[in-house]
């Protein structure tokens, strides 16, 4: 089986490592691609080869991991054929939708949680989602139900809290660091949200700092699709996170 995969990040550089088969081959390309993403292909267990076309020529699963900005753009050039098209960004039904229209055989996927873990879940809803099943042999696959749209829906529904409140944690960080109470304000937190809330704590505020754009593209997403007058803290979040 060949998996193409349209964008080389944290996402397609961890599927590769989960999904480790003999019966499984993953292609790509650095056609047009950063000095950092080449050198992070470099780094896995991945065909190379010239163009991103020639990697989805004979692709039983074409797999788009790249930024939510980029989703439909990409699904025109590479959606025209008749492998399973799976789309792993973090956008709104609305554009999920679109790409359908844009695609044969689409299934609308979700990954919940860090993508770097031993099983992260992949959320699946589309008619063709039934055949990617055979992932849940390297990582928890859950279908939702067979409508486009509700996996990213799911994962957006997710991101208007988990990405606020990254926002909220790292002002609060901030606060105590130039009030020298840093590991004071950890050893509070930590004993009503867990021994171990400083280490995801400090990961979640890593996280959000260095990958400031994209998730400011996700609240942009989350803003277009639902009622922006419901959503003030995300608006302000949206507001910061462009300020890092």
């Amino acid at each position: 089986m060949n998996i193409a995969l349209i964008g080389f990040g944290k996402v397609s550089y961890n599927m590769v490592k989960l999904i480790q088969s003999p019966n499984v081959k993953f292609i790509t390309s650095t056609q047009d691609r950063s000095k950092n993403t080449i050198e992070l292909i470099s780094q896995s267990n991945v065909e190379v080869v010239e163009s991103f076309n020639q990697a989805i020529e004979n692709a039983d699963i074409i797999i788009s991991a790249n930024s939510p900005a980029q989703a439909v753009d990409v699904a025109k050039k590479y959606g025209n054929t008749d492998a399973i098209y799976l789309d792993l960004n973090n956008i709104s039904p609305k554009t999920t939708d679109e790409i359908n229209a844009l695609v044969n055989n689409f299934v609308d996927g979700a990954i919940i949680g860090k993508i770097d873990s031993d099983n992260p879940v992949l959320y699946l809803s589309g008619e063709n989602a039934d055949k990617l099943l055979f992932l849940n042999e390297f990582l928890n696959v859950k279908i939702i139900s067979d409508r486009i749209g509700d996996a990213s829906n799911l994962k957006m529904l997710r991101s208007t809290y988990t990405k606020s409140l990254s926002v909220l944690l790292i002002e609060s960080y901030n606060l105590a660091k130039s009030s020298g109470l840093e590991d004071e304000f950890f050893e509070v937190l930590s004993l009503t949200e867990g021994d171990d809330f400083k280490q995801k704590a400090l990961s979640r505020i890593n996280n959000t700092l260095k990958s400031s754009k994209r998730k400011s593209e996700e609240l942009e997403e989350i803003l277009q699709y639902y009622d922006s007058d419901e959503l003030e803290m995300v608006k302000t979040a949206l507001n910061k996170l462009k300020q890092f």
